[in-house]
């Protein structure tokens, strides 16, 4: 029985929670509580919990109840690990992650990546292109000759550079022997905000020198701009014979590319997926006029300042590029080569606003979060760690913080953190670079802060903000990763610790 059939007539057979009364969908600094506040763990402390929890039939585990007859068996303390519906598959419907490479404005890989991050190092720096001027942007200094010719720059995109220099470092960083890896086995999908503005810009400049003749456009602009380009470059550079495509999700596509291998390793399409996004977005001055336009540009005379979700004087995005790809596999695979595992998928969901081209909806993003939940079989306040997607401005920061507050208003044991402070939004890689920047807290159980608070606005505030200083959780299960879109694209992952 497949991933999808389990989960939905299990979900059919028995609701996460019992129904009840939706909050409203509005900023509430301090929302009102159903029932009285739990200062400890759902896994840790169920049989203190007024809401009816329902758990599968996993072994040893519960069965639907209420908090009058709630108990749960004795499973070792705090080391025990919420049961999810992954856990119940068969090793071959299992999908993890087994190996993470990534560019960054503050990180070339995953290990400095990360120490920048608790360390409360930005990558926004001050940054011009042609015709827009002078502004601020997360720009990454990675090496693109460590696994391209020249020519192979030349001929290229910056998408399809960091997508390349991701995907090796993912490759290396797995372990695998890619030597004799069966490349007709091996998709990629990689998830994308848009592709080919940069490259159209740059020809029409070109011409532009030369009276607008176009036979001096070049001929390398068509296979630049196809939509598939990215991942494209990756199968030239890597030899890679099985399927390629991008994913264009938006903002929401860091996530979405992650989703897509997921499900095409369950349905055996490939053995081996190289899977999350990229942006060379810094490099179009079209995105840096187009959000100056709606006012949604972030300025601060720092440029390790500027970008600064929740805080009351927040101006606006800072725009990044970078890019993050996984190996994901099937855990029966990774089992069998005795990999190392970083995290599982135990839970996604996508869906639409269906309300405006870019005002999110609180209560399609809550939506969503909710059907990631129910889809792994966990309530909210198993969750450890959310990872936001706030890109810094007024309405979308807030607007988020009331879908988060609907689902997570109760849970005072989780964190709540914010990777864009760091490095600005990375569009289509913004939701694979998040999640990297979380993953580790699985094992050192470290959550990097927000930075840039300085005042929190009343509108942003939630349980559980953990705002410029480290925190340290007692334990990491689980990571919930939000990332959302233009024309109301949402996706959540849910990765759980193995």
């Amino acid at each position: 029985m497949t991933f999808c059939q389990i989960s939905s007539r299990l979900a059919c057979e028995t609701p996460l929670r019992a129904a009840g009364p939706r909050r409203p969908l509005v900023p509430d600094p301090q929302p009102k509580r159903d029932f009285p506040f739990n200062p400890l763990r759902g896994r840790r402390a169920l049989e203190q919990t007024r809401c009816k929890r329902y758990v599968f039939g996993f072994p040893g585990g519960f069965r639907s109840t209420s908090s009058d007859s709630f108990t749960t068996p004795d499973r070792g303390g705090p080391s025990v690990i919420a049961p999810n519906l992954a856990s119940k598959l068969p090793d071959d419907q299992r999908i993890v992650i087994t190996g993470v490479g990534l560019t960054a404005p503050n990180g070339n890989d995953w290990h400095s990546f990360r120490q920048s991050l608790l360390e409360r190092r930005s990558g926004v720096q001050p940054y011009e292109i042609r015709y827009f001027g002078k502004t601020l942007a997360g720009v990454c200094d990675f090496d693109a000759k460590k696994y391209q010719a020249k020519k192979e720059i030349r001929r290229g995109t910056r998408a399809g550079s960091v997508g390349v220099y991701a995907a090796n470092e993912a490759i290396a960083h797995s372990g695998i022997d890619w030597e004799n890896v069966d490349r007709t086995r091996v998709g990629i999908y990689v998830g994308v905000t848009e592709h080919g503005n940069v490259e159209t810009e740059n020809e029409i400049f070109v011409i532009k020198g030369f009276d607008y003749d176009t036979s001096c456009w070049s001929h390398h602009h068509n296979p630049r701009t196809v939509a598939n380009n990215p991942a494209g470059e990756i199968a030239l550079n890597l030899g890679i014979t099985g399927p390629h495509y991008t994913i264009g999700a938006a903002c929401a596509a860091g996530n979405a590319g992650l989703i897509q291998g997921a499900q095409m390793l369950r349905l055996h399409e490939c053995d081996l997926a190289l899977a999350g996004g990229t942006s060379e977005s810094i490099h179009t001055f079209g995105i840096f006029a187009s959000f100056n336009s709606q006012n949604a540009l972030a300025r601060h005379p720092e440029p390790s300042q500027a970008s600064r979700p929740f805080d009351k004087q927040r101006n606006g995005i800072v725009v990044a590029e970078g890019g993050c790809l996984y190996t994901l596999e099937r855990f029966s695979d990774a089992k069998a080569r005795g990999a190392e595992i970083y995290g599982e998928l135990v839970g996604y969901a996508m869906n639409t606003d269906a309300t405006d081209f870019v005002l999110p909806n609180p209560e399609r993003q809550a939506e969503c979060v909710e059907l990631a939940l129910k889809r792994a079989g966990l309530a909210a306040d198993d969750i450890d760690i959310v990872s936001t997607h706030a890109t810094g401005t007024m309405s979308g920061d807030a607007q988020e913080c009331a879908a988060l507050r609907n689902v997570f208003g109760d849970c005072r044991q989780v964190h709540i953190n914010n990777t864009k402070s760091y490095i600005g939004h990375a569009m289509g890689a913004a939701g694979a670079l998040e999640l990297a920047g979380n993953l580790s807290s699985f094992r050192d159980s470290a959550v990097h802060p927000t930075i840039n608070v300085e005042e929190l606005d009343p509108d942003c505030e939630l349980p559980g903000l953990v705002l410029n200083e480290t925190a340290e959780a007692p334990r990491v299960d689980y990571i919930l990763n939000n990332s959302f879109g233009m024309l109301g694209i949402n996706s959540v992952v849910i990765i759980g610790r193995v």
